[in-house]
């Protein structure tokens, strides 16, 4: 199954790179294909290229087709900097990406300066939109409205309750902890531990331990799915069965391959999952013909981010990307996941975070109260 993902990627990104037409719409995807969160990197791969795909089929963009350049940062800064620089250089009309809040921001900077749009399908980081960025957009919420979510079921269901909160020290984890914190203490509640942890971490032992210290109850993590992973399986294996909570990070199958039944009843906070929509039907039967893993939520809003661009093209009546940025801030896209609007710093106007619950190897959505 990895070598299978892995060969698609390196494929992907190969043909991507090559006999480009001057009469093409050439458009950049920063992700992760490699490093530690490099599952969810592929699923915004297949999400970009099956959304390519279908609209060329369809006629492309303007008369053109769109041509996808996969440009790998493995969510590190500097190297989403240096892929930015590189989407630069080959004159591309709009970049989807980057997945990580962490890589997106100093990319941002890069995309600004140069006039190119980019939007974002998953980072969340408020400090993205910050800035006010006429040409950064972002088709998913923020952090600052998911960790409300979290913050507020931690108050309500483990009052009176040790709760710990932790993070990954990176833009995406610790600014989402952090909304954690603040929501829950405006609410009343208490943090009994506030850590952290180093990505990339593997023996969680002496932290386990500090929690077993202060009877904690409940844990919530900002972060990604291999730390958490395994803080939850070497939990249990020292007797330790909190309630462990996390972001849309913890949206990756192989959070399970990492924890196996210790998993089981781990909660994360993510946007309503669109493969329940109507639309999205096309999009899964696609995958499976191709014999790609199911798409989850990285892979929609990664084919949603080009259905905005490729609309936003159409509507600006030009593949410049200035004229495409200002076309962006006005009028309502019809995507995979729902209609898109944006606000004037780039953020959609209609946020949505709901709870599930990883039940039997698979993560479930919970009835919303």
């Amino acid at each position: 199954m990895r070598l299978t993902v892995l060969s698609f990627v390196s494929a992907t990104a190969l043909l991507a790179g090559f006999g480009t037409a001057q009469a093409d719409i050439v458009i950049g995807l920063g992700t992760a294909t490699t490093g530690p969160v490099a599952a969810l990197g592929e699923q915004s791969v297949y999400g970009a290229k099956q959304a390519v795909a279908d609209i060329n089929a369809k006629g492309g963009v303007l008369g053109q087709k769109l041509v996808l350049k996969v440009g790998d940062d493995a969510c590190d800064p500097r190297q989403a900097v240096a892929v930015a620089n590189q989407f630069v250089r080959e004159k591309v009309t709009a970049v989807v990406g980057h997945l990580c809040s962490g890589a997106s921001i100093p990319a941002a900077d890069v995309y600004q300066e140069e006039g190119v749009v980019m939007v974002t399908p998953t980072a969340t980081n408020p400090l993205l939109t910050a800035k006010g960025h006429p040409n950064i957009f972002r088709v998913c919420g923020r952090d600052d409205q998911q960790g409300v979510v979290a913050g507020n079921y931690l108050a309500q269901t483990f009052k009176g309750k040790n709760i710990a909160v932790l993070d990954d020290k990176q833009a995406y984890g610790k600014g989402l902890a952090d909304v954690v914190v603040e929501t829950l203490e405006k609410a009343g509640g208490k943090v009994a531990y506030r850590g952290s942890v180093t990505a990339g971490e593997k023996d969680f032992s002496a932290l386990i331990t500090s929690l077993k210290d202060k009877s904690i109850n409940a844990v919530y993590y900002g972060g990604y799915h291999p730390e958490l992973g395994l803080i939850v399986r070497q939990a249990q294996e020292q007797g330790m069965k909190p309630q462990f909570i996390a972001g849309d990070g913890l949206n990756n199958q192989e959070y399970w391959s990492i924890t196996g039944p210790a998993g089981e009843g781990t909660l994360y906070t993510d946007s309503p999952s669109a493969a329940s929509d109507p639309k999205a039907q096309e999009l899964i039967a696609s995958f499976k013909k191709a014999g790609l893993p199911e798409p989850g939520n990285f892979a929609f809003y990664s084919y949603a981010a080009v259905q905005v661009i490729a609309e936003g093209l159409q509507k600006a009546g030009s593949a410049d990307s200035g004229k495409l940025a200002k076309t962006l801030h006005s009028g309502s896209y019809d995507t995979v996941v729902g209609p898109v609007e944006f606000d004037k710093k780039g953020d959609i106007t209609k946020p949505n975070y709901v709870m599930y619950v990883w039940s039997n190897g698979q993560p479930k959505m919970m009835a919303q109260k």
